[in-house]
């Protein structure tokens, strides 16, 4: 179907005479003068992907509010959010040393966080679909990660659980900083 020029000069002139003396109310829309605009930028989806290093890791004690340096002081690691919705954690605490003994490998459990598996993005969450982990009981499940991202910067905080790691089985929760890797 053809359009000819004048019907679309007319239409195109007619829009703009509506919207000059109405606005979006004019055409039927719901005024939305006193709504907040839309925030530009890219979304949570756009913003994670790329690799991020582990800045601080702390846990905080649910029942007494404590908050240690789980990782110590100079943890390192790395989290890597694909395009295609791949997530891959490996985050290791300070001054790790290879093990002498299986008392001192079992030592070295309680220092690292490691798992990947598939993520989708729920309003300002992450969610993981885990494949594989360090901790077996992880297999299977869907890990929910909050997020926020400030320049180069990604605090995250999980939701409070027993982790297999640390606080001897009582509820905690990580509160984790990650900078955007060069």
């Amino acid at each position: 179907m053809r359009i000819s020029r004048s019907v679309t000069r007319a239409f195109g002139a007619s829009l703009l005479l509506i919207l000059a003396l109405g606005g979006p109310a004019a055409l039927g829309a719901p005024d939305q003068s006193d709504r907040p605009s839309p925030q530009a930028g890219p979304s949570l989806a756009e913003q994670i992907v790329g690799t991020w290093e582990l800045v601080s890791y702390r846990v905080e004690d649910k029942e007494t509010g404590k908050i240690v340096d789980a990782m110590g002081s100079t943890p390192r690691g790395r989290v890597i959010f694909t395009r295609d919705g791949w997530v891959a954690f490996n985050l290791e605490g300070s001054d790790r040393k290879p093990a002498a003994s299986e008392a001192d490998r079992a030592a070295l459990m309680k220092t690292l966080v490691a798992y990947i598996g598939r993520y989708r993005i729920e309003g300002d969450q992450w969610v993981t679909a885990v494949q594989t982990a360090w901790a077996p009981e992880w297999v299977g499940t869907e890990q929910r990660r909050s997020i926020t991202i400030d320049g180069p910067y990604a605090d995250v905080v999980t939701p409070w659980r027993a982790m297999p790691n640390w606080d001897e089985g009582r509820l905690s929760r990580s509160i984790i900083r990650f900078k955007r890797a060069p």
